[in-house]
């Protein structure tokens, strides 16, 4: 299993059972120089505690059960879904 693979498998199966309690969730977006790049999804998308959840839940995860991996960081950026669901809206 490579770094990728472990830490999909971590925030499935330790970060998004705690997340889902707030009706949310994580997905990694990417991995590059031993950074893991994290969007949060669901109504964790929008918490104003983002970033603590990064910090606190998924970081803390990540780092005790993936070997090469040095930071994890918040992925802010807009989701395909999002864009093309304002595409929709626009075009109507």
């Amino acid at each position: 299993m490579n770094t990728e693979e472990q830490i999909q498998k971590v925030l499935e199966e330790k970060v998004d059972p705690i997340l889902a309690e707030h009706f949310g969730g994580a997905v990694l977006t990417g991995f590059e120089n031993r950074i893991a790049k994290v969007r949060l999804t669901g109504a964790c998308a929008s918490c104003p505690s983002a970033q603590y959840t990064i910090e606190d839940i998924v970081k803390a995860a990540v780092m005790e059960n993936c070997e090469g991996v040095e930071d994890v960081e918040l992925d802010t950026s807009v989701s395909d879904d999002l864009l093309d669901m304002a595409k929709k809206i626009l075009r109507k």
